[in-house]
């Protein structure tokens, strides 16, 4: 699933070629994917009203238009968002399409069809609970080193499982949890109130880091990933953990383990992350 490196890079690619943008028709090939409102009233609301403004919220892309609503995408597994120029072919697996006055394109793709789009107004919003209850987002004032000590001192289970509670911190997806992990040296199965103060200033700056640098890399992509311009990112060349399990640790030289935790697949360095 896309996290918020990637959909911070879908909105930056996106931001130049939609703001201003009137739509003037909408396809609907996949009702099924909008969540709110009916496919009928979700035309009608916004049909003839033009792209504002483009903002994001955990793995959220929100896009106001001029008659203050919001188009809400959650791209899940393989949602792609993709502008096409007049004239330009549209990407496979196109479940609704939007064209602008200008004659250009905005496809909403997603071959496995697991992504959800609302159109909502203000007093709507609260009914996406997974928006609403959102934590802070690294790299933002809100995520402070003082905030992630009290939150890790509530909260027992395993700190991988933590990590991926969006409710703790938005943004984080099983890449950049199992990337921010290695960085910070901390077992993914270690307890969130077990860790000490210079392991939490570590996961603190290792969040931050593995986030800004997903954002400068335009995103991992190994399959599905690509921003709003059709284009790849590149961080899926420097990761340390995710997807090396078997492999030698970057930094010792020790062969990556690869273990479930909460359901989810976690590699770690048995010599680097050391259980304590």
């Amino acid at each position: 699933m896309p996290e918020m490196p990637e959909l911070e890079t879908i909105k930056r690619s996106l931001e130049p070629n939609l703001i201003g943008k009137k739509i003037k028709r909408i396809e609907i090939l996949l009702d099924r994917q909008i969540k709110w409102p009916t496919p009928g009233e979700f035309m009608y609301r916004l049909l003839f009203s033009s792209i504002e403004k483009l903002e994001r919220r955990g793995k959220y892309l929100i896009m106001k238009t001029t008659n203050d609503f919001f188009l809400i995408f959650h791209l899940r597994m393989t949602g792609q968002v993709i502008y096409c120029p007049k004239g330009e072919s549209l990407p496979d697996y196109g479940r609704i399409i939007f064209d602008f006055s200008d004659g250009s394109k905005l496809v909403y793709a997603d071959s496995r069809t697991l992504g959800t789009i609302y159109v909502m107004n203000e007093k709507e919003l609260p009914q996406i609970k997974g928006l609403a209850e959102l934590g802070p987002e690294p790299l933002s004032e809100a995520f402070t080193l003082a905030y992630l000590q009290k939150i890790l001192a509530a909260k027992r289970g395993s700190i991988k499982t933590f990590l991926l509670d969006q409710s703790n911190i938005a943004g984080l997806g099983n890449i950049y949890v199992d990337e921010a992990l290695f960085l910070a040296g901390i077992h993914p199965m270690t307890s969130p109130d077990s860790i000490e103060e210079d392991q939490a200033e570590a996961l603190f700056a290792a969040i931050n880091k593995v986030i800004e640098d997903g954002i400068n890399d335009g995103g991992t992509t190994f399959r599905d990933y690509r921003d709003g311009n059709g284009e790849k990112g590149s961080h899926q060349e420097h990761l340390y953990a995710y997807g090396r399990g078997g492999k030698p640790c970057l930094k010792c030289g020790t062969i990556m383990k690869k273990i479930k935790v909460g359901g989810r697949g976690t590699v770690f360095c048995p010599a680097c992350q050391q259980l304590k």
